[in-house]
């Protein structure tokens, strides 16, 4: 039930997205105003097929997701490279240098989707490394073992022993995001380091526990990587995320398949949130009596760690009853496929309100 305190409004900075994919092709065309609607900007994912590892390579698809946003609508992608065994760290710096990209992604290979390529040995890309601290560049981490020995509910937790805090200890100057974290193992971890160690959050994370994923049989559409975990650790999450603490920051991890690929034999790993993840968010911090923090959650934490300005424009969400609440889509529509969002046909009680723009 709301509290009486709730307000039927709230007005903050423009929020950005700090972790998102949004795919090519007609997917990407579907997908990119849901972000664009609702964040400023976006650090976007470079796993396609073939993976973005070099320059000419994100500018090109840099071009193509500016050409997908609507008209009217104002959306900066940033892009990130994705690091391979092979890739140098002269391509990284001149890319950073050139601000083509942002920041550079690592996948352990074969950890996620579009992932085969990823790296190998962290010990065989540490020249990259060291030259991405000494140049300020940001490394965005995928934070699981791919030891198929390793239960899945335990790569996040692992990866942090045996890589990450390895890798912090080696280069304790280096900026590093522990993405979309999903265990109370990788908040005491962030909580533990400077200010140059940070994390984001998802919004599915701090909804739902692993058991989504088992509800009267198996439910695909709750299937991401890394997993939900149990509730303790979904707990954590919200504790995090609502904290205040400026290392934990919005990051949608939006992953939008068609409906047939994650309803298949073997599903696809990846919940599309962005058409409603804003919503959501809030309603964690309306649940949690956060809701003064949540600004700094969406707006303000993730520009402060990359060093970029916070957003001139404000947004409006307004609290709705449950009988006025516009419910998710049940489906999007990518040409002919149909992509099915994250909380769909459910009824969330914020939504966003048209924008109001700040005087520069």
């Amino acid at each position: 039930m709301t509290d009486i305190q709730t307000p039927l409004s709230l007005t903050i900075r423009r929020p950005d997205d700090w972790h998102v994919h949004l795919r090519d092709g007609d997917m990407l065309a579907a997908v990119v105003p849901h972000t664009a609607n609702s964040f400023a900007r976006a650090i976007v994912m470079p796993n396609l097929v073939p993976p973005l590892t070099t320059r000419a390579a994100v500018a090109a698809y840099r071009d193509r997701i500016r050409a997908a946003v609507p008209k009217g609508v104002s959306f900066e992608p940033l892009m990130t490279a994705y690091l391979t065994d092979a890739i140098t760290p002269d391509e990284i710096a001149a890319g950073f240098a050139e601000k083509i990209w942002v920041a550079a992604k690592l996948y352990p290979a074969k950890a996620t989707t579009n992932s085969d390529f990823g790296v190998t040995s962290i010990n065989g890309i540490m020249p990259v490394l060291e030259r991405m601290a000494d140049i300020g560049m940001p490394l965005l981490v995928h934070g699981e073992v791919t030891d198929q020995h390793v239960d899945i509910f335990d790569r996040e937790s692992m990866f942090i022993d045996t890589v990450l805090a390895l890798l912090c200890d080696r280069l304790p100057d280096l900026k590093i995001v522990f993405e979309h974290v999903t265990t109370a193992d990788a908040v005491a971890f962030v909580k533990s380091h400077p200010q140059n160690v940070a994390a984001t959050i998802t919004a599915h994370h701090l909804h739902i526990n692993r058991n989504a994923m088992f509800q009267g049989g198996i439910r695909p559409h709750f299937y991401c990587l890394p997993v939900a975990k149990r509730e303790i650790h979904r707990l954590a999450l919200r504790d995090a995320a609502t904290s205040g603490d400026p290392r934990f920051f919005l990051g949608t991890d939006s992953a939008p398949h068609l409906a047939r690929d994650k309803e298949s034999a073997c599903g696809c790993a990846g919940l599309f949130t962005a058409p409603s993840a804003l919503a959501a968010y809030l309603q964690v911090f309306e649940e949690e009596g956060a809701l003064d923090r949540f600004e700094g959650f969406a707006s303000l934490h993730g520009p402060a760690f990359y060093g970029l300005p916070i957003n001139v424009q404000k947004v409006t969400l307004a609290r709705v009853s449950d009988g006025q609440a516009e419910r998710v889509a049940a489906e999007i529509v990518a040409r002919d496929q149909h992509i099915v969002p994250f909380w769909a046909g459910q009824a969330l009680p914020w939504r966003i309100v048209e924008p109001a723009t700040l005087p520069a």
